[in-house]
């Protein structure tokens, strides 16, 4: 008989440092872009546009970072106070812990007397294990991981200003609105195509959703700092 080989490659395991750095980069540019637009079509000058947009970039990573960090944190420290909270009861209760995993298997479509078994060898292999997938929805792939989200976050922030940032270093300060906009434009849809395919979403919608929100508020913030910056 010929061996067949069967890998399946599951996203799961991304889902937390893919969040945090899709954010990130989404953040760094819909933001620090926006705020470019609104400088430069306020008729500030490229000094005061540079100056603004170097200074959001620097305080957005930092945000971003230890946004994500605590943010995650606190998520880190309700699932250690859920695992103790199950770890003593299993120490007090291991009959009514037993009856609880099995009805669990139950309601999932097993019969009593296998839910039965099976909750017997889950928990005589790993007893808080099995509870904390099965009853509470804690696994390792899935666990709050705080110092991954917050470099993620921050470094992908990084990544996402760095479009608007070159442009205005590059480009003739009479370019610089339409400019940074359509390069802003381009990395929107980009980020979103990228966010979409890793985390197997589809392609169009992955990349319409990421590429209209951060549309509408380059849109807004150009129209403010033009407004805010017409002559009285």
């Amino acid at each position: 008989m010929r061996r067949t080989q069967h890998d399946e490659q599951h996203r799961a395991g991304r889902a937390g440092w893919l969040r945090a750095a899709v954010l990130g980069a989404n953040d760094g540019l819909v933001s620090v872009g926006a705020l470019v637009l609104g400088v430069a079509a306020s008729s500030s000058p490229p000094a005061g546009v540079l100056v603004a947009g170097v200074s959001a970039w620097v305080a957005g990573a930092l945000s971003m970072a230890a946004g994500e960090y605590v943010s995650v944190s606190t998520q880190a420290d309700i699932e250690r106070a859920d695992l103790e909270i199950e770890r003593r009861e299993l120490e007090r209760q291991p009959e009514y812990e037993h009856q609880e995993l099995a009805r669990i298997y139950v309601r999932r479509g097993l019969e009593p007397e296998l839910a039965d078994r099976v909750a017997t060898q889950l928990m005589a292999h790993d007893a808080l294990g099995a509870h904390a997938r099965d009853e509470i929805g804690i696994s390792e792939t899935l666990a709050a991981r705080p110092f991954q989200a917050a470099w993620a976050s921050g470094l992908s922030f990084t990544a996402g200003v760095a479009p608007p940032l070159l442009a205005i270093w590059l480009v003739p300060a009479g370019l610089l609105v339409p400019v940074v906009f359509g390069v802003c434009l381009f990395f929107l849809a980009v980020l979103g195509a990228v966010g979409a395919w890793t985390g197997g979403a589809g392609l169009l919608k992955g990349t319409l959703r990421v590429f209209l929100w951060g549309t509408a508020a380059m849109l807004v913030t150009t129209a403010v700092g033009t407004l805010l910056g017409a002559p009285g």
